[in-house]
């Protein structure tokens, strides 16, 4: 129905519902009053029906989706004829000389009664003959406080296709009462029972103050369901409008973390970033990319994204160009951190205030058969960049660094700890502020186990775990750049700062929660145990026994004291090391960064055989 349409039926109808009305209501009171007189009749009839349509369209009336109607439209209704009356009572007194009151009311009761009828049938009908006729998915909802019963109101008032049939909720309070038609059904506990008895297509967890231990109850009972999971947005993007109530997401591998994401004070970090350069290595990467959304925030002069992948630059240039448009001047550099000389006219051109250093190899097992490249990169590539840092006068150098460079035992990790010696020597020999940041592993990043596990799970599986025993730190992209950036805010030079993680995950239960959440059975995909890899230990550590400070400089950060070696030693051991073959240079590298103690004689007696 068009508007013109729908406007001149509800005018006609209010029109005969108003005529009707105080007919009715005339002549149900004349036998007793004796009030009928033709003029009476009229003028008060004209009077409700130019009141009416006045006050229905001052409180919208005519233009509201009845649809949808609630409390908040019978109250509008409500007003527009108490106002209708209340005018038409002061015509009658200006006419008449008297308010024929008791007419009056009765022609109020039936105006509300009529109007609201005509108006919430309409509602009425939709919902039981229309919305009911389209087949939707019956839905269970976790959570019947606010949260849920904002969900519900909003899957009721749309036509959307989930259905709610039931709510689970722990509070005994709760427990089968009604909200908005539907019932509080039993508590998590009950879900695996309540979804086959109610046949339930879809869960939605309603609960957006629950933190990530809570959340990962509560998936457990769900998924011993075969029902699909998802779970409301959070109340501030909903109070925002960056996303409405009923756009559920899916629940991620994040959530089941079994920890709270860390929250770091990014505030404290404008003064060193705001209307400064910075410059990251590795910015097509995923902590690099991230690091540089991060940084826009608090807008620097100028961000420098230097990395030797073509694509990936350009797709993060592109990407802070549409987000900060003129505010912030972005510079794309195509260049390898091993190209020494390009990396000292990068600096020099810029002269960054701030450096994150993101760029590195990374692969485990990849780096077990290509130790070269490793060094090359990781530790002379660390070098290149972190002396060109120098030259430029850099104030802050933050290296991201690995827990695999705690007692290392693969390639990748004692080049990671050997960079991290080369920039706590360079703290002591400039005036650049040199730092690292060691992380757990990163979800989502590329090369890390979940985008392996998502590409097995879409061909069916079987998705490979190397032991049942294996376990890691975790942390998100977010939280890892986070971690970056509030370094650089803390440092006083030479520290190695630790992300407090929580507990670490076993692998094997992160592949399960994957599986589940991809709507798949472990049966229907299988678990295979293929095998430590090469270079892999069975479980991480982020501070070595000899390293660990026990405080935290920051709410979740820890600094390491980590051991140092003489400058001397060290530049003869790493400008040896290309020399080497791969069989020495990788047997080298683990002793060297596994020394503890007895550091500078283990580097003299290296350096010797090189």
């Amino acid at each position: 129905m068009t508007y013109r349409k729908r406007l001149s039926f509800l005018i006609g109808l209010d029109s005969a519902i108003v005529l009707f009305s105080i007919y009715i209501g005339y002549f149900i009171l004349h036998p007793y009053m004796n009030i009928y007189s033709a003029g009476t009749l009229v003028i008060s009839s004209l009077s409700l029906l130019v009141s009416h349509h006045l006050f229905a369209a001052i409180y919208k009336l005519y233009i509201k989706a009845w649809e949808y109607a609630s409390v908040r439209e019978l109250v509008a209704i409500v007003k527009a004829v108490t106002f209708t009356i209340a005018a038409t009572a002061v015509v009658q007194l200006i006419a008449f000389g008297d308010i024929y009151v008791r007419v009056l009311f009765l022609t109020w009761m039936l105006h509300i009664l009529l109007i609201g009828g005509s108006r919430f049938s309409w509602r009425m009908f939709r919902d039981r003959f229309i919305t009911e006729c389209k087949e939707k998915k019956r839905t269970l909802i976790v959570g019947a406080g606010s949260g849920g019963s904002m969900v519900v109101r909003q899957l009721l008032n749309h036509d959307v296709e989930l259905q709610p049939v039931a709510f689970v909720d722990d509070e005994e309070k709760k427990q089968k009462l009604q909200i908005h038609g539907v019932t509080v059904a039993g508590k998590t506990a009950d879900i695996p029972r309540i979804v086959t008895e109610k046949k339930i297509d879809n869960i939605i967890i309603a609960i957006p103050s629950l933190k990530r231990q809570e959340i990962q109850h509560i998936y457990e009972h769900c998924a011993k369901t075969e029902a699909k999971i998802q779970i409301m947005p959070l109340i501030e993007d909903v109070m925002t409008g960056r996303v409405s109530v009923n756009q559920f997401r899916e629940v991620q591998v994040e959530d089941l973390l079994g920890r709270e994401p860390v929250k770091l004070d990014i505030q404290s970090i404008s003064e060193y970033v705001t209307g400064h350069t910075v410059l990251v290595t590795g910015a097509g990467g995923s902590i690099g990319s991230e690091i540089c959304r991060q940084v826009g925030t608090f807008q620097p002069a100028k961000i420098v994204l230097v990395g030797h992948g073509e694509n990936s630059i350009y797709q993060i240039d592109m990407e802070l160009r549409n987000r900060y448009k003129d505010m912030i001047e972005i510079v794309p550099i195509i260049g390898d951190i091993q190209d020494r000389e390009r990396m000292f006219n990068v600096m020099l051109e810029h002269e960054p205030t701030v450096v994150y250093h993101a760029a590195a190899h990374k692969h485990v097992p990849l780096m077990e058969y290509n130790p070269k490249e490793a060094v090359k990169n990781n530790i002379f590539g660390t070098k290149n960049v972190a002396e060109a840092a120098i030259a430029a006068g850099v104030v802050k150098f933050v290296l991201v660094s690995s827990d695999k460079a705690v007692n290392p035992t693969n390639v990748m990790g004692a080049t990671k700890r050997v960079a991290e010696m080369v920039i706590q020597q360079l703290d002591k020999e400039s005036d650049t502020n040199f730092v690292a940041v060691r992380f757990g592993n990163v979800l989502g990043s590329r090369g890390s186990v979940i985008p392996l596990f998502k590409k097995q799970i879409q061909v069916g599986g079987p998705v490979t775990v190397t032991h049942p025993d294996m376990t890691r730190y975790f942390m998100t992209i977010p939280e890892a750049s986070r971690l970056v950036i509030q370094a650089g805010a803390l440092a006083k030079g030479g520290e190695i700062f630790v992300l407090d993680m929580g507990e670490p995950v076993k692998i094997v239960d992160l592949a399960k929660n994957l599986i589940t959440l991809s709507g798949y059975t472990i049966e229907e995909i299988g678990i295979e145990f293929s095998g430590i890899r090469p270079g892999e230990k069975m479980f991480e550590e982020l501070l070595n026994e000899n390293e660990v400070h026990p405080e935290q400089v920051f709410p979740k950060i820890h600094v390491g004291k980590a051991a140092q070696v003489e400058g001397e030693v060290l530049w003869e051991f790493v400008d040896g090391l290309i020399e080497k073959s791969n069989a020495v240079m990788k047997e080298q590298l683990v002793e060297i960064a596994n020394v503890k103690c007895g550091l500078q004689r283990v580097m003299r007696e290296a350096v010797s055989h090189l």
